[in-house]
């Protein structure tokens, strides 16, 4: 599937870059990836479970990544700056299902897009089938603090591609699923691609502000009525599990599935068990919105 450009999207008219696979006539699944990842974060080989669940994923980059609308004139000092914050990057989502014609989705959001995807939920309800936040938190600061050991990702500048592909396998080795290591040369390959389509180390800072900018989502997640299923890794350094059981407490009659020897990545032997996952989570609100 080509890569394709909605224009004007969501009250900001930013242009947002997306693919879209799968039966168009299926339940659209919209993947929503964390900060400073384009949509290349979410592998094709992941991708692939959803389409032979019969559903219709949707893959993105987020406002300041990859070939969407990147702010290079906004401030990226401290959070008083922020030039956009989580809500903007919500109305961008609503944005993009304007432009596809789809007047609901399953949401998927991964790190940082498990809070756009919660914000959604939140300010966009009825556009919200149901939602699935994976290795994410509610914004409480008291929960999912990342592990100290994590500051060695922030260490340095990587500018050239070798040093970003390197940079990714550190990265990788720090904050990836201990009992599921990944392959280093696909880790480069992929790092080298995101490299070749956008180079914008600023966009995450402006990314990051934005977060910050945009506070604790506990009580506003807990009027949430959207289905919602939480995935986290027991052995996440970057967002610790206590975000994942904070956020599955909050929303009511959230489901919460923490899996064993998993980080914060998505590694090859655990795409079939949470597509799988998520699927028949999906299928279950589809199934009951039948019969209703």
């Amino acid at each position: 599937m080509a890569v394709k450009k909605a224009f004007d999207v969501g009250p900001s008219g930013i242009e947002i870059a997306y693919e879209s696979f799968g039966d168009a006539a299926a339940p659209p699944v919209l993947l929503i990836m964390g900060l400073g990842s384009q949509m290349l974060s979410w592998p094709e080989g992941f991708i692939a479970g959803f389409i032979s669940g019969g559903l219709r994923p949707i893959r993105f980059d987020n406002r300041d990544a990859g070939l969407s609308t990147h702010f290079p004139d906004a401030f990226a000092g401290d959070t008083s700056s922020a030039s956009y914050n989580l809500s903007d990057m919500a109305a961008d989502t609503v944005g993009l299902l304007d432009a596809l014609g789809i007047g609901s989705a399953h949401l998927v959001g991964a790190s940082m897009g498990g809070f756009i995807a919660q914000t959604v939920a939140i300010e966009h309800s009825e556009r919200v089938r149901s939602l699935t936040s994976m290795m994410s938190t509610t914004g409480d600061p008291s929960v999912g603090q990342p592990d100290p050991d994590t500051a060695r990702l922030f260490a340095g500048q990587a500018t050239t591609r070798e040093e970003v592909m390197d940079r990714a396998v550190v990265a990788t080795s720090i904050v990836g699923s201990p009992a599921y290591p990944v392959d280093e040369v696909e880790v480069r390959e992929r790092a080298g691609l995101a490299y070749d389509r956008s180079f914008d180390p600023t966009g995450l800072v402006r990314q990051a502000i934005a977060v910050l900018a945009s506070g604790d989502r506990t009580d506003q997640l807990r009027s949430l009525k959207v289905p919602t299923l939480v995935i986290h890794g027991a052995a996440d350094k970057m967002i610790a599990v206590s975000g994942g059981i904070a956020t599955s407490d909050a929303i009511p009659g959230a489901e919460l599935v923490i899996i064993e020897g998993m980080g914060h990545n998505l590694p090859p032997a655990l795409w079939p068990r949470i597509t799988l996952l998520i699927a028949d989570h999906i299928h279950r609100v589809e199934a009951g919105a039948l019969g209703a």
